[in-house]
């Protein structure tokens, strides 16, 4: 988490300051933002594979103070407007499109204010799994079933117990009942109660339309974030059935029991 204060330099309001982030994860938090703030996201990978890196930025609730933009050589384009309360929302451009350049709004009282958001570097093939834009709730062939086994952050067998709609964020959130894990990079999916059950939470876009239902799913997905994003989620039957086809040709390409 990085913290700058627009106070340390109250007295010069058109002050440029610049941050440096060699994290791939992690926060921004600009508290009395004054001036224009630079952020300058430098991972620790090679210079040749920036081309292959999308920054995604997810600004806080409360965010407010300054308007965000995507600066490259001196040209500026708007991402996030000040005072813009889009719930949820996520921002995301290539690395090799331009850096962050957060300039504060006129303000009466800076004191009050506090312009922040969270953001991810990740490569570019798993940024456009998160942000399908064609067809988000197509089912997925099975190909890339198989593959989202081998590549997803996480992957279980479960049902669904019961789905929550959130119509402001445009968001399901899919409360799933764990039958067996198979791998999580995170712990989204926890032991819970005396029963000693397995349980956790997925979310979704709402136009999906998910809902309650009997039987098995392999869920699938990624680590957005903080929060586990559905990938792709055959009925476990199914998922079976295409496992033991790949396995038999030998052409499925990572090892995992079906059962």
């Amino acid at each position: 988490l990085s913290s700058p204060s627009g106070l340390t330099h109250e007295s010069h309001k058109k002050d440029v300051e610049q941050v440096y982030l060699r994290c791939s994860e992690g926060a921004i938090e600009w508290m009395y933002p004054t001036g224009a703030l630079i952020v300058n996201l430098r991972p620790n990978t090679s210079p040749a594979s920036y081309k292959h890196l999308t920054v995604c930025i997810k600004p806080f609730k409360d965010s407010a103070g300054a308007n965000i933009y995507l600066e490259k050589t001196g040209e500026l384009k708007l991402l996030v407007r000040d005072g813009d309360r889009s719930p949820s929302k996520v921002y995301c451009f290539g690395y090799d499109q331009g850096g962050l350049f957060i300039e504060a709004t006129p303000q009466q009282d800076i004191s009050r204010k506090i312009t922040g958001f969270q953001y991810e570097l990740m490569s570019k093939g798993i940024a456009s799994d998160l942000h399908t834009v064609s067809a988000p709730c197509r089912p997925c062939s099975d190909t890339e079933v198989l593959l989202a086994v081998c590549t997803s952050d996480f992957v279980i067998r479960g049902s669904i117990q019961d789905v929550t709609n959130k119509a402001e964020e445009q968001e399901s959130i899919i409360h799933v009942g764990v039958n067996k894990l198979y791998r999580q990079k995170s712990k989204v999916f926890q032991l819970t109660g005396e029963s000693g059950n397995w349980r956790g939470q997925i979310k979704t876009l709402l136009e999906c339309g998910v809902k309650p239902g009997d039987g098995d799913f392999l869920f699938t997905g990624r680590m957005h974030f903080g929060e586990a994003r559905l990938g792709c989620a055959p009925r476990f039957k199914d998922f079976q059935r295409m496992y033991k086809e790949a396995k038999d040709k030998g052409l499925n390409p990572c090892e995992i029991g079906p059962d």
